[in-house]
């Protein structure tokens, strides 16, 4: 089946600047354990990616797949939590909670990472609009640990259906912050990453409500 941007009527879904100060609303007064795990995040994988890079021709995929994508996972699931009011004193470690069950973070990871590969090999768009398919992925891992990996992308891709255009609009809206924190060297970005990994929770917790609600999607 093709995949498309395809825009449906979202009018139950709140627009992107209110999700966007819903997130904000949530971080105000509380950004230092979210800064602190992402620095914490960025120094691993970081790290991992170093080392790992070194050993030839297949180190950086190793890097990517091995640690970099089931920690990414991870640090998204735990923005979740955090947009949920769990563990908020306590963020800096949740984002390796993907090693408990690193099988299934595993999995996910090869897989969304061989379909997008395969769908980039035909032209940009498709992989990127792909990879948007799977942006629900991770959450729905975390609340459905009785499905399996592909059964999570699966989910996804549904709940995503119609749903890809009001996500990218979403992620496109902080390119402006983005430009700015160049000019911090990148140091603007401990800031506004977990501004917009919260946006994400919070778009996926208003998708989920309003499937739910429709009886769309019966998964949760």
């Amino acid at each position: 089946m093709e995949e498309t941007f395809r825009n449906i009527d979202n009018a139950m879904m709140p627009e992107n600047r209110d999700i966007r100060a819903a997130a904000l609303a949530e971080l105000r007064g509380n950004w230092t354990q979210p800064v602190l795990t992402t620095l914490v995040y960025v120094i691993v994988v970081g790290a991992a990616s170093g080392l790992l890079g070194m050993i030839p021709f297949v180190g950086s995929l190793a890097a990517s797949l091995l640690i970099a994508a089931p920690l990414g996972f991870g640090f998204a699931i735990t923005f979740l939590n955090f947009m949920r009011g769990i563990d908020r004193d306590d963020m800096v470690g949740k984002p390796f909670m993907c090693f408990q069950d690193y099988g299934r973070f595993l999995g996910v990871s090869v897989l969304t990472t061989v379909y997008t590969m395969l769908w980039t090999l035909l032209l940009i768009v498709p992989g990127i609009i792909k990879g948007y398919s799977y942006a629900m992925t991770s959450f729905i891992m975390h609340d459905n640990p009785q499905l399996t990996a592909d059964e999570c992308i699966e989910t996804s891709m549904r709940m995503m259906d119609g749903n890809k255009w009001k996500l990218f609009l979403l992620d496109l809206s902080f390119i402006g912050w983005a430009l700015l924190c160049c000019l911090t060297f990148g140091i603007g970005l401990l800031w506004l990453t977990p501004y917009m990994q919260c946006s994400r929770a919070k778009f996926y917790e208003e998708l989920k409500a309003r499937q739910t609600n429709t009886g769309e999607q019966n998964n949760w």
